[in-house]
């Protein structure tokens, strides 16, 4: 697959257009990444400039190489060659995700995918696990993986927001399948996290509407969270990037984050945690040697990658932040190819919601 990674920081939406599209001329496709200010701006340029071409875009923090930024930052990743794409937008999603998903299997019919070579990109705005169900209705019999994420950073009491052929959305999911014609495209996450010393738990209570679990092995969720960890309440939220939740299905861990706690102990979280799943507290690991290990997975994959396109959770962008190994990461990512990307709330792997995770689409 051919494609292209350009950027820009100039202020002026017009500057940023005209620098970040250089060497752009007639793309089968471009997804595009902005602060959230000039997004609307760069969404309507983008599509007159580009008519021809499925564009889908969102807003945040974004990255390219070891710039990032979420002020002043315009990215596109242009598929330019030796490739077929389908784009498209789900509108709906935190009610009725399934009303557009014929759109999708239209899409899916358009590239006519083989075997590990096509992935699905995509920006959605909320109600992920069911989103995610949805979707491998029509991808996983396909053998299409997902690499998604779930938009982060509005302004406060503004909307997150989705990009497709110019139009805004704030209750949509914008995506983009892509089969690679001259060679491969896989799906991989990097999880920094394992299962602490503590045992498996079980989810005996739940509030799926709030994301709330109330209760662990019969008994008030923070109470076992605080005793297996030894932090106090006021300390339990803080305490994410040390040690979240995990949900373990067979020898798999699905990470949940969670973000407050009740007065009566119970704890609400970014990923829903179901009736009877088995949890585990988990605990942080030597992320600097796990992400050599991506990089060598990443080049078992692919010998020469061309393309990169990741989304990282917020939690391990202020992690590596904390810890001074984000320019490391960057750097080190994009040594192995054109690395690109967005900070989301949330991650969508293949049949899967996940937090605290980086999920890669990788193209040779």
């Amino acid at each position: 697959m051919k494609s292209i990674v350009k950027a820009s920081q100039r202020t002026v939406v017009e500057d940023a257009v005209v620098e970040a599209t250089n060497g752009i001329s007639s793309p089968d496709g471009i997804i595009f990444m902005s602060d959230y200010a000039r997004f609307e701006q760069f969404s309507s340029k983008l599509s007159e400039m580009y008519p021809n071409a499925d564009i889908i875009g969102t807003a945040g923090t974004v990255y390219c190489g070891n710039m990032i930024d979420d002020r002043n930052i315009f990215i596109i990743t242009a598929i330019t060659g030796d490739a077929s794409l389908s784009g498209g937008i789900l509108e709906g999603v935190s009610k009725t995700p399934l009303r557009y998903m014929y759109r999708l299997s239209d899409s899916v019919r358009k590239v006519s995918p083989g075997e590990d070579n096509t992935v699905c990109i995509e920006f959605c705005t909320s109600n992920e696990e069911v989103l995610v169900s949805s979707l491998n209705v029509v991808l996983d019999p396909a053998g299409i993986g997902l690499a998604g994420g779930t938009v982060f950073g509005a302004p406060e009491g503004r909307p997150s927001l989705v990009s497709y052929n110019g139009k805004i959305y704030d209750d949509a999911c914008a995506y983009m399948v892509i089969k690679n014609k001259s060679g491969k495209a896989y799906v991989i996450r990097e999880n920094i996290y394992d299962k602490g010393d503590g045992p498996e738990h079980t989810a005996t209570k739940v509030n799926l509407a709030k994301k709330e679990l109330i209760e662990l092995d019969n008994r008030p969720a923070a109470d076992v969270y605080m005793e297996e960890t030894g932090v106090s309440r006021n300390e339990l939220v803080d305490n994410v990037m040390k040690a979240p939740f995990g949900r373990v299905i067979d020898q798999d861990i699905y990470i949940s984050s969670m973000n407050g706690v009740t007065s009566s102990g119970s704890i609400t979280n970014y990923k829903r945690i179901n009736q009877n799943d088995s949890l585990c507290i988990l605990k942080l690991l030597d992320y600097c040697e796990i992400n050599r290990d991506t990089r060598d997975e990443i080049k078992g994959l692919v010998s020469k990658p061309s393309l990169i396109f990741s989304i990282n959770c917020i939690y391990r962008y202020l992690l590596f932040q904390d810890e001074g190994y984000l320019n490391e990461f960057l750097r080190d990512m994009s040594s192995v190819a054109p690395f690109v990307g967005y900070i989301g709330g949330g991650e969508q792997y293949n049949r899967q919601h996940v937090n605290q995770t980086m999920v890669c689409a990788v193209f040779a």
